[in-house]
């Protein structure tokens, strides 16, 4: 089994993976015994892991990166593939897609006890299927979520640039000097076009032609390959998830009525919730909701949205993206806002942040009458690259991470 697998490792390792480093990369502690990184499908996690292997390992003889589901792995099991690898003298293993193994979290529970000297890193798509395992492993494995790529990455990666991240409070108190040394050699609202259909998964770089195509993919993996084999749904229970990702994406924004939606989709109010749960944990959709210290409210969200505008532009298209500009402008606020911070929705303007200052969104000729008086108030306006005061350009907060 392990000549073979080998072969494969070959074969994965040298193929180019880039210099340009993601924004968790230098967060992550690698010393750790065991590492797991999880997020959505397509977000960069296989090609973090294959840089990390190339900067500290670069050799077979002491790391092996093997996919959970390749066949003789399924067939030879993930301990056994251990056991033997490291008999050999191998200081680390790296498991990619490990929620594709059943009983994995029982199997990699057991490599730990075992190889307590040895590295091992496991990663995988579904949060749904890492979540469940969660529990028996949370005090042996340190746990990351990868995100998708920001605006200021999709400039890093497609341009080859090196720009930096900035805190809320940079941009905050010193968002006119930021976005002026930024913008100085970019046409930075073309490129914020761009970012807002096809810049949040890296597989923009291998084609933009065929990118809303592979984004298509991914939602139905997440949709017939996790949701559906987590919660075990039919065809039919699946054609609702889909129906509800498209009243997500055509409304300004999403606001739900459970009673309508279960009318409307013949499913029970218990349904409609547990498919919202599920389609948030996927990372399909941000569910938000008011701040409230109450649990009356925990389960119904005030607002929803796509997780980023790309997925909106996959499932209505070009045309609709146009029309719903709104909905796009805060998708992207929340999507961006929601990797860094908390943020629900706010009784004045749209949005709380930090549980400290109020945001409102929209375009350029945006005022401040719905949030006059608020303390901590800001607007985040879309079609301008500099801004003044407490108006800040939408774009600018993709440089948060």
């Amino acid at each position: 089994m392990l000549e073979s697998i080998i072969a494969i490792h070959e074969k994965v390792v040298n193929e180019e993976w880039g210099s340009t480093k993601r924004y968790l990369f230098d967060a992550v502690n690698w010393d750790a015994q065991a590492l797991c990184f999880f997020g959505a499908r397509g977000v960069g996690k296989t090609t973090m892991l294959l840089q990390y292997y190339q900067e500290r390992y670069g050799s077979v003889e002491k790391c092996l990166y093997v996919s959970a589901d390749n066949i003789n792995i399924i067939s030879g099991g993930l301990f056994n593939l251990a056991m033997e690898y490291f008999s050999f003298g191998g200081d680390a293993l790296i498991i990619d897609e490990v929620h594709k193994y059943s009983n994995w979290a029982i199997e990699v529970k057991n490599i730990l006890d075992t190889f307590k000297s040895k590295q091992v890193i496991i990663s995988g798509s579904s949060s749904l299927n890492l979540t469940r395992g969660k529990g028996d492993l949370s005090r042996r494995i340190r746990y990351y979520e990868v995100k998708g790529l920001s605006f200021r990455e999709y400039l890093n990666f497609g341009l080859g640039l090196n720009l930096e991240k900035y805190s809320l409070e940079e941009i905050l108190n010193n968002h006119l000097q930021i976005a002026q040394k930024v913008k100085s050699n970019l046409t930075i609202l073309q490129h914020f076009r761009d970012y807002i259909s096809y810049g949040h998964y890296p597989f923009f770089l291998e084609s933009k032609g065929d990118y809303l195509h592979k984004l298509m993919n991914v939602i139905e993996k997440v949709l017939f390959e996790d949701i559906a084999v987590v919660f075990s749904l039919t065809q039919p229970k699946i054609s609702v998830l889909k129906k509800i990702l498209w009243l997500i994406s055509t409304s300004h924004p999403f606001v739900p009525n459970i009673s309508r939606m279960s009318k409307e989709l013949n499913t029970s109010k218990e349904y409609i919730y547990n498919y919202l749960e599920s389609l948030e944990m996927a990372g399909l959709i941000i569910n938000l909701r008011n701040r409230t210290e109450g649990l009356k409210l925990v389960r119904k969200p005030g607002k929803i949205f796509l997780e980023n505008t790309n997925l909106m532009h996959a499932i209505t298209g070009s045309l609709h993206l146009e029309r719903n500009v709104g909905n796009i402008r805060e998708t992207f606020f929340v999507n961006q806002l929601n990797n860094v911070t908390s943020i629900h929705l706010s009784a004045k303007g749209d949005f709380l942040v930090a549980e400290k200052y109020i945001f409102e969104i929209g375009g350029k000729n945006k005022g401040f009458a719905q949030i006059k008086g608020a303390d901590n108030a800001y607007i985040a306006a879309d079609g301008i690259e500099i801004g003044f005061g407490k108006k800040i350009p939408l774009w600018l907060f993709g440089f948060l991470y």
